[in-house]
């Protein structure tokens, strides 16, 4: 296991995480419009994707934080396909942009998958 990966990936959960807090709104317009109570959602998001990249650190609770981590990102899957349709609903030249997020979700998954065992 490569340790600079998975500081690496703690880090970007952590902070990940803190930003649902620090700037909330940001999130406000990709949540899909089927969810009640987008802000709490938001902030349950952003405290999972801190108490899970936290979790990924010690050794004893990282397998099951990796598998959190995945079933989060499953999870939150519905929020970048929401954005892929806000910004081509826009016509936003960064469209393309939340295109390539998607197969990148994928990506994030392999990678938490790494820690998994």
């Amino acid at each position: 296991m490569n340790v600079i990966s998975l500081y690496v990936m703690a880090s970007v959960y952590i902070l990940a995480g803190a930003n649902h807090f620090i700037n909330p709104k940001l999130y406000l317009s990709i949540m899909p419009a089927f969810l009640p109570f987008p802000l709490f959602f938001i902030y349950l998001s952003g405290g999972l994707e801190v108490l899970l990249g936290g979790l990924l650190l010690p050794e004893f609770s990282r397998k099951w934080a990796a598998w959190g981590i995945i079933l989060l990102l499953i999870l939150v899957f519905p929020a970048n396909i929401q954005m892929m349709v806000n910004y081509w609903q826009s016509g936003s030249p960064y469209k393309w942009l939340t295109v390539a997020r998607l197969p990148l979700q994928f990506l994030l998954i392999w990678w938490a998958r790494t820690f998994t065992s």
